[in-house]
């Protein structure tokens, strides 16, 4: 991970702030979609500071720069930094929220300047009131982002990848049934029509996925539906021959660049009540937007006397799993589990047995080799975290050629990696040792995995949230004084992102908002870590569905969870006196099951399916006591 030196970049970006009379100038991550993984020409944030996480925000005044991000990303962005920044670690004691920091560095009547398209409206609205409470003057929206003009010809240019149609045997709905029950959405709460503007709701939508962000299928667009109208904003180069006819009569094409044009007319078109004396014209019905959308959207639309921000309907739809999803999330996730178990077998031998000397890249590169080989494989979920002994415990580790270490046989090796195929998406996280690990490996390793099957054995009662289940995974590091700096669990696509809203298993806020429901796909991923010594994390994909219980408190169904990722835990790493009698039968059935489903990948293939029997094979507290 090398610094990147900003000086320059930060003395030209002032130098536009001055002339747009702005005194600090805000670069969040995001792009105009609030997608968490961008195009390469939207990391505006990542140019002007360096940190190449996926989280964060960077604030510039005339003096100072500071970046803020959360607890997955303080390693690496301390190592990227160079001495312009400050770095805002989000989360501890004493250390200001970004918002705050950037009230306070309005204090005597300074404006503060961002590009409206990557900030959401609730969260420009909230941020200028903490400016003018500090005495500043006011945010504003600056369309051009001032950050393009430093980066110039340097900057990438947007993608242009083809769209193509993901058949319904895959999506499990016809596109013109999800309009249908939005619509019904719409007119139940009197709604003008929804505004849709986060990439994956448009490809979920339409049954259309794309190539415009790495590892994500989606495609750059906007969406409008109203009770009569469906219109989807893309620009037509884009699209493969098969979608027009696809979309026929009913899905309008606009230019993609049209949306705040056509927005404008749609706010300006709105039925009028009749007019009270005194008080201004209100519209009968309002658009909703969500509250993820962007400041300018909402102000094109005529703000918030004609926009209603609501957490997206189709959010909420596209995360509720149907059966043909959730049946290619078990298929897919078996023939991955099969690609991750193949790969560990190949990397023992290699590093034990023939004492290959292989670097982190190398190994990511053989596991994506193995993947590639599969059915309906279309491409990594996200970049492979191939780590080794201290690397482990940064978080959000990404290996680079000829910038990385070379696999360690004697440290810990923690591997989180996923991909796409056509019936569904897949992120496992294994961590494993191949040589003697530490006792405070295996108690840590142990505590984890505790966490790990807590969640997995969890019943709770509808309405229960990702919030209320995020202690069940951490009680056992708590009672030793551990913990993590990162969610539990988040939500995933179908053949989507890998991280999907509006659920998650964590201490965030909006994973307190919305109850899980049946057909829900999570990750089960806690961890822990030591800066600078290594970093253990366990993960495999759930999906929520209804739990058979003795009785019905209520009168309310009960939900549990349905584990689909099928790769061993590293045995090595396990302490089974730790474990409950419970949680050791949990464990064994586990690899059981694991084993059947996989095994018959392995015909003809001794070394994996040596490695795969050894490593589900039962464990029993006696071996353990006689150790």
């Amino acid at each position: 991970m090398e610094t990147v030196n900003t000086t320059e970049r930060l003395r030209e970006l002032r130098k536009l702030m001055k002339e747009h009379e702005v005194d600090v100038y805000i670069v969040p991550s995001e792009d105009s979609h609030q997608s968490e993984y961008i195009a390469p020409c939207d990391a505006r944030r990542e140019y002007i500071c360096g940190f190449s996480g996926s989280a964060g925000t960077a604030v510039i005044t005339s003096e100072k720069a500071a970046l803020a991000t959360d607890g997955r990303y303080f390693n690496q962005a301390s190592k990227q930094l160079d001495s312009n920044w400050l770095l805002l670690k989000q989360g501890l004691e004493d250390v200001p929220t970004w918002q705050d920091w950037t009230a306070e560095q309005s204090e005597g009547n300074k404006t503060v300047g961002v590009d409206p398209t990557v900030i959401t409206a609730p969260e420009a609205r909230k941020l200028n009131e903490k400016i003018k409470k500090k005495g500043g003057a006011q945010l504003v929206g600056i369309k051009a982002n001032l950050v393009d003009p430093v980066w110039g010809d340097q900057r990438p240019s947007r993608p242009n990848e083809k769209v193509c149609v993901l058949d319904v045997r895959f999506a499990g709905k016809k596109f013109e049934e999800k309009i249908e029950d939005l619509r019904k959405e719409l007119d139940k709460k009197k709604s003008a029509g929804l505004i849709v503007s986060m990439l994956d709701e448009t490809a979920w939508l339409f049954n259309l996925r794309g190539k415009d962000i790495p590892y994500n299928p989606v495609f750059f667009s906007y969406a409008a539906v109203t009770p009569a109208t469906a219109t989807l904003y893309i620009d037509d180069s884009k699209l493969n021959p098969d979608v027009v006819p696809y979309l026929g009569d009913k899905v309008q094409i606009r230019p993609y660049e049209a949306i705040f044009k056509d927005v404008e007319g749609l706010g300006n078109s709105l039925e009028m009540e009749t007019p009270v004396e005194g008080k201004p014209p209100r519209p009968k019905k309002k658009f909703w937007i969500s509250t993820k959308a962007s400041w300018a959207l909402s102000l094109d639309l005529g703000g918030e006397e004609k926009v209603d921000e609501v957490r997206s309907p189709i959010s909420d739809s596209k995360a509720r799993k149907n059966l043909t999803e959730l049946e290619g999330m078990r298929e897919c996730h078996i023939r991955d589990g099969a690609s991750l178990s193949e790969y560990f077998a190949w990397l023992e031998e290699e590093l034990i047995m023939k004492k290959t000397k292989l670097d982190e890249v190398q190994g990511a590169d053989k596991l994506e080799e193995l993947r590639s080989k599969k059915d309906r494989f279309v491409g990594l979920s996200f970049d492979t975290i191939s780590s080794t002994g201290s690397n482990a415990a940064i978080i959000h580790y990404k290996p680079e050629k000829g910038n990385c270490s070379i696999i360690d046989p004697t440290a810990i090796y923690l591997c989180d990696s996923g991909a796409q195929y056509l019936d569904g998406t897949t992120d496992t996280t294994r961590t494993l040792h191949f040589g003697k690990p530490t006792d405070m490996e295996i108690k840590a390793y142990t505590l984890v995995l505790k966490g790990v099957i807590a969640i997995d054995r969890a019943v709770f009662p509808k309405g229960t949230s990702g919030f209320a289940l995020d202690t069940l995974a951490r009680q056992f590091l708590w009672r030793e004084g551990l913990d993590y700096r990162h969610g539990t669990g988040h939500g995933v696509g179908s053949y989507l992102n890998v991280h999907e809203g509006p659920i998650g298993i964590g201490t965030r806020v909006q994973y307190s908002e919305v109850p899980l429901s049946v057909g829900n796909v999570l990750s089960d991923e806690p961890g822990y870590y030591e800066d600078g010594n290594f970093g253990i994390r366990i993960e495999n994909m759930v999906m929520a569905q209804e739990a058979k219980t003795n009785h019905q408190f209520g009168d309310k169904p009960w939900l549990g969870f349905e584990h689909v990722t099928m790769v061993p835990m590293c045995r090595k790493l396990i302490d089974g006196k730790q474990l409950t009698q419970e949680e050791r039968t949990w464990l064994n059935e586990y690899h059981q099951e694991v084993y059947d489903k996989t095994k018959g990948f392995f015909e003809g293939d001794e070394r994996t399916l040596k490695w795969l029997e050894r490593e589900t094979s039962p464990i029993h507290v006696m071996e353990f006591a006689l150790s």
